[in-house]
């Protein structure tokens, strides 16, 4: 599926992830390739699906797919629907204590009605396996802003925040979403470039005043068109994590595009912004769990 293009009129440049995504996939490449060349353990990443969720199998091939091409080894497993939590959790284990799988991902959400906790399997990945970022040791490294894996859609993020060449620090930074996956982390990461940093969410008095503020907008709500195009500040950098797909078909985000791409000064399309940064961003955290003295885990 193309991206959209940006109207002749706009203002903004795009931040264009696939491209951005190839580029670390590149690297990610050479960088493996020289790892082997020097003896090291090919970096290994566990993927788990559970059910048959066509949107999830997507992912899950696409993620499979990358690691073939940067040189890292997989292992696929897929468990029905009704397997339960028990058969999940013992591969998890097995998983844990596998030396050639140095990262897991489970494949989010788990089939609903089967009692899956889905707090609990996040719990049982080996924090030193966690590809995802989403263990608690992982977020609450995040929090005290020690090394530890970054959830990968908003360390894909700040990725392309810097490849505006925008110094953050002293910035006026508003993420709409308090999501545990996108929202909180991506906070937490724009406080560490120092930023101001203001989080709304469903309860917020007056979005359309707060995204009015932002030097640097990041929307991550899954509500297509909620943020409106003349709420954009001149000048702002939108980054849309939204992705949602509209009864034709077609995908759009969660800010209007069109409207806001002639007030910003960049801004990701959807598709092909964020979501290529998240796979990327997968692998690298995979590579830095493979070669923690590499120091990769301080890398965003």
């Amino acid at each position: 599926m193309t991206s959209p293009s940006l109207p002749s009129s706009a203002v903004a440049r795009l931040l264009d992830g696939r491209a951005a995504a190839r580029s670390l996939l590149q690297s990610l490449q050479e960088e493996v390739a020289a790892g082997l060349r020097d003896g090291r353990a090919r970096p290994g990443l566990a993927t788990v699906l559970v059910g048959e969720d066509p949107a999830s199998q997507v992912y899950v091939r696409n993620k499979r797919k990358a690691c073939e091409q940067a040189g890292l080894h997989n292992v696929h497993h897929s468990l029905p629907a009704g397997a339960g939590q028990r058969q999940l959790l013992n591969l998890l284990a097995q998983l844990n204590a596998d030396p050639a799988v140095h990262g897991i991902l489970v494949q989010l959400p788990l089939p609903r009605g089967h009692d899956y906790d889905e707090n609990e399997v996040l719990a049982a990945i080996a924090p030193g396996k966690d590809a995802d970022g989403f263990h608690p040791a992982s977020q609450g490294a995040l929090v005290q802003g020690r090394a530890g894996p970054v959830p990968c859609t908003p360390r894909g993020v700040m990725h392309l925040l810097g490849l505006t060449g925008a110094a953050l620090a002293g910035k006026q930074a508003v993420v709409v979403g308090r999501s545990n996956i996108v929202g909180k982390p991506v906070a937490l990461l724009l406080l560490r470039e120092h930023a101001t940093v203001t989080i709304c969410h469903s309860r917020t008095r007056d979005l359309a005043a707060e995204v009015a503020r932002a030097e640097i907008l990041v929307a991550a709500v899954g509500a297509p068109g909620l943020v409106r195009g003349e709420w954009v500040r001149p000048g702002a950098i939108v980054v849309d994590v939204g992705i949602n797909r509209m009864p034709d078909g077609s995908l759009c985000g969660d800010v209007d595009f069109a409207a806001a791409a002639q007030r910003a000064s960049w801004i990701t399309p959807v598709p092909g912004g964020v979501g290529p940064m998240t796979i990327a961003m997968l692998l690298r955290n995979t590579v830095d769990l493979a070669w923690p003295a590499s120091g990769g885990l301080q890398r965003l």
